[in-house]
C-alpha cells in the first residue's frame, strides 16, 4: 500500500433518496485480490431502486456501483499474478464461491453463496475497489474506460438472449426501453435478428430504440400493423425488461403458442400473471439472473469489435454530481440511456 493515501472519497448511499460524498478506508487487498483505480462506474437500474430504498440487497450505510472499469493499484499476493500495477481492467462484480456444482458447472452466477461488488460487498462509487482477481479481465487498449464499463450490463443482455436460443427469423418483442432493454436491442441484432419491437412510455429513449433499428410504440396494439396483420399473437419471443405486473402480462399476451418470454425487470417482487393461459398455449417462461462467466467474456468481446455501442445516448458525470444523476435518472431523464461517473484523482 505504499504511496496509497489511507482515505479515499466515496459516494455513500445512506438512506432513500440520500447520497453524500464521504471519506471512508483505502481497502487492503489480500491473497488473491486487487484493488482498482476506478476509471468509470456506471448507474445501473437495480441501483436506482436501491437508491430508493426498494431493494433488500442495498442497505445504508453502502458503496454501491457494479458496472465498472479502472487500472491495477495494488496486487495482493499469490502465485504467479496475471495482473501487474497500471494494467486496465474491466470486472465481473459477481463474487461466487466457485466451489459448488453451479460453479462448476460455468453458471457461478446462480450459487447459493454468491455477492455482488456494490450490494453485498463495497462497490465501484468510490477512488479505489476491492476485487478477486479471477474476477478481473483485461481492457483491451482500443477500449476506452467508459466503452469497457458498458461490459457488465451488456453481459445482461448476451445472457438473455442465449436463453431464448433466438434465430434470425424470429420476432422479437422488448417492454422496457431502459438500458437492459436496449443493450438486448444491440445483442438480437448481433444474433442477426430483423423483427425487433420495442415498447416503452417514454417516448425519449423509444426515439433511441428507433434509432438502433427497432419498431417502437407506445401500446402493443400499435404494432400490429408493423408485424402481422391479424388479431392473433405477434412475436415468437419477449423480454420484460421492467418487471411490473402490467408488463409480465404484456409479454405473456404478446407471443404465439409455444412462445418464450424471459423476465429480467426486478421492479415488483410479485405479480398476478394468467397461469392458465400459458398452460393452455405451452409458453415458456424464464426467468434471466445477470450472466454467467462465458456471457460475460463474450459481452467483452462484442465490446471490443464495437458491435455495440450506447455513447451517443451517454452522460459522463464526475463522481461527486452522482446524487443528482441519480435523481435525474428517476425524474427527468431525457434521451439519455446510461449515466457514467467518471472518478478523478483525490
Amino acid at each position: 500500500m505504499r504511496n496509497l493515501r489511507e482515505k479515499m472519497k466515496a459516494l455513500v448511499y445512506e438512506g432513500p433518496r440520500i447520497m453524500n460524498m464521504r471519506e471512508v478506508e483505502v481497502p487492503v487487498p489480500g491473497k488473491g485480490e486487487l484493488l482498482i483505480k476506478v476509471e468509470a462506474a456506471g448507474i445501473c437500474g437495480s441501483e436506482l431502486g436501491g437508491y430508493l430504498g426498494h431493494n433488500s440487497l442495498r442497505k445504508p450505510p453502502l458503496v454501491m456501483g457494479h458496472e465498472f472499469t479502472g487500472t491495477v493499484a495494488v496486487v495482493g499476493e499469490g502465485k504467479r499474478p496475471i495482473f501487474r500495477a497500471g494494467d486496465r481492467v474491466t470486472v465481473n462484480p459477481l463474487v461466487s464461491c466457485m466451489h459448488c456444482d453451479r460453479c462448476r458447472e460455468g453458471e457461478a452466477h446462480l450459487c447459493s453463496g454468491r455477492k455482488l461488488l456494490g450490494a453485498g460487498i463495497p462497490g465501484a462509487y468510490a477512488e479505489y475497489v476491492l476485487v478477486p482477481a479471477r474476477n478481473t479481465y483485461p481492457l483491451p487498449d482500443e477500449v476506452s474506460f467508459i466503452e469497457g464499463a458498458f461490459t457488465e450490463p451488456f453481459a445482461c443482455a448476451i445472457h438473455v438472449c442465449r436463453l431464448l436460443n433466438l434465430k434470425p427469423q424470429d420476432r422479437l418483442l422488448i417492454v422496457g426501453a431502459g438500458p437492459i432493454g436496449l443493450f438486448t436491442l444491440q445483442a438480437a441484432l448481433g444474433y442477426g435478428l430483423h423483427h425487433i419491437a420495442v415498447l416503452d412510455i417514454n417516448e425519449a429513449r423509444l426515439e433511441i430504440a428507433k434509432e438502433l433499428g427497432a419498431v417502437t410504440a407506445t401500446r402493443l396494439e400499435n404494432l400490429r400493423a408493423d408485424f402481422v396483420n391479424s388479431e392473433q399473437p405477434l412475436f415468437d419471443a419477449a423480454v420484460d425488461a421492467v418487471g411490473m405486473t402490467v408488463t409480465r402480462n404484456q409479454c405473456m399476451n404478446a407471443v404465439r403458442a409455444g412462445g418464450k418470454v424471459v423476465f429480467s425487470g426486478l421492479h415488483e417482487a410479485d405479480s398476478s400473471l394468467p397461469i392458465n393461459y400459458a398452460i393452455r398455449n405451452e409458453l415458456i417462461l424464464m426467468g434471466a439472473f445477470a450472466y454467467s462467466p462465458e456471457d460475460f467474456e463474450l459481452a467483452l468481446q462484442w465490446v471490443t469489435r464495437q458491435r455495440v455501442n450506447l455513447l451517443p445516448w451517454t452522460e459522463i458525470a464526475p463522481l461527486s454530481e452522482g446524487a443528482a444523476c441519480f435523481a435525474k435518472l428517476l425524474d427527468h431523464p431525457g434521451k439519455v440511456a446510461k449515466i457514467m461517473l467518471q472518478v478523478a484523482d483525490g
